[in-house]
């Protein structure tokens, strides 16, 4: 009975995914196989990776790549098969840029905002910001009030837990000079602002930057104007809450001069992962050298203990933290055979690990999102559909699977009551009479029309 009752439930379980996905219209068959790209974006919304613009490397570097598209991350995959990318590149009105930065952020923390970059076509675009809307899947350029900026590009954003961005330094593009000046945007209100340069780290372009866990911003190495790329002996902080820098001196296993490097925050919380780069001269770095940590109480450098197949160095990639893993994505340097996507398993601290295999983090209760406006029942007809569906599958499941247990337990009573009619014994055999009742027979109908 217990056998026979899992087979049911993973049969309606797999039923249920199934009409849920043909009724959202996700499909289980890879899309397509994207272009290779380096200067691109790279954002984590919920459990989408979604990736776009950048250079495109399959025709010679020349072009701003086109295709907008997403990796799910909530379900396992393998960096060595072919990975399933969803194309979103039909509903994407961002002209063809290199050099874009985009971050997570909107009222509702689900909006991509995509800031600067260079148009590689022959008319420049003129918007700064470009918002996507990962709910509606549609893009629009945003009004954004206050004092505007020029376009620059090469940039790191950083957002922090209250949706402002960070935008320090990169290459103007009208008057292609580098700037160390920090501008900043709330992506609830849709206002720009301005940060404070005293103290500043000198211009520089393609660096690494993350949101450290007491709201401050740490910015590693980078490139300048004469094409040099700059030491990691000094880091720089800028604290979001007071609005100032401050410069903090670098010791342990310094790495060389870099960039084109990302920086991402240790799960720990106490470490940043810096990987990648190019070195001064264009020098490529060894594989070997092209994983540091740095420790944000001391400043302190280390190579971590690694195992795993070491890939070659990336850089002008993006690295996100998904999980337990860095993730990195396209880039320069890399031999195709390693995949597009480089997983690095950073859940023991001690211990790094190159893989080729993800795996999704288990499902955590969340606070419930602030209620949101009425939307058309056309919006939402499929996410209706879907749960309707889902929960009357549901329902017949848990009806059926009672009565098929009160089936079996009134045959079990079939067999072992006894029913003696006026107290009497069978006069030939000694025996009680046995009589059966109606009671099964009446479940089996019920179930039946269940």
């Amino acid at each position: 009975m217990l056998k026979n009752t899992l087979t049911y439930f993973v049969l309606l379980f797999n039923l249920i995914q199934c009409l849920l996905t043909e009724i959202n219209g996700v499909s289980p068959i890879p899309a397509f196989k994207p272009t290779l790209r380096h200067l691109h974006a790279a954002t984590v919304i919920d459990d989408k990776l979604y990736i776009l613009s950048g250079m495109d490397d399959t025709i010679g570097g020349i072009v701003g790549g086109t295709q907008f598209f997403y990796l799910n991350v909530s379900a396992p995959f393998n960096t060595q098969m072919p990975l399933y990318w969803h194309d979103l590149t039909s509903k994407n009105i961002v002209p063809p840029q290199i050099g874009v930065t985009a971050v997570k952020g909107g009222a509702d923390n689900n909006t991509l905002i995509l800031y600067g970059g260079r148009n590689l076509t022959n008319i420049e675009s003129k918007a700064l910001v470009y918002a996507y809307d990962t709910q509606g899947n549609s893009w629009n350029i945003p009004t954004i009030s206050g004092e505007n900026h020029i376009k620059r590009r090469s940039l790191t954003a950083v957002v922090d837990y209250q949706g402002k961005v960070y935008l320090f330094g990169g290459k103007l593009l009208e008057f292609d000079s580098f700037v160390n000046d920090m501008i900043t945007l709330d992506t609830i209100n849709f206002r720009w602002g301005k940060g404070s340069s005293t103290n500043a780290p000198s211009s520089r372009v393609n660096y690494g930057a993350t949101l450290l866990p007491n709201q401050n911003i740490i910015y590693i190495g980078g490139g300048n104007s004469l094409n040099e790329s700059l030491p990691l002996d000094e880091v720089f902080i800028y604290d979001t809450n007071n609005n100032n820098w401050s410069t903090k001196k670098t010791s342990g296993l310094i790495p060389s001069n870099r960039y084109g490097l990302t920086a991402v925050l240790g799960l720990d919380g106490e470490q940043v992962i810096v990987y990648g780069g190019l070195g001064n001269k264009n020098i490529i770095i060894n594989p070997e050298e092209s994983l540091y940590t740095l420790n944000i109480n001391t400043f302190e450098w280390s190579i971590p203990k690694i195992t795993g197949n070491i890939p070659s160095c990336r850089y002008m990639h993006r690295a996100n933290v998904i999980g337990n893993y860095m993730v990195a994505t396209f880039g320069v340097g890399y031999n195709i055979t390693e995949g597009d996507i480089l997983l690095l398993d950073i859940s023991d601290k001690n211990e790094f690990k190159w893989t080729t295999t993800f795996y999704p983090p288990p499902p955590t209760s969340a606070p419930a999102p602030a209620p949101a406006p009425p939307s058309t029942p056309s919006k939402n007809k499929s996410v209706v559909i879907g749960l309707a569906t889902g929960f009357s599958l549901l329902c017949a499941f848990t009806v059926g699977m009672f009565f098929l247990y009160k089936r079996n337990k009134n045959r079990k009573v079939k067999v072992n009551t006894l029913h003696i009619p006026n107290g009497k014994l069978d006069n030939q055999s000694g025996q009680k009479t046995v009589e059966t009742t109606n009671k099964v027979d009446n479940h089996d109908e019920e179930v039946k029309q269940v």
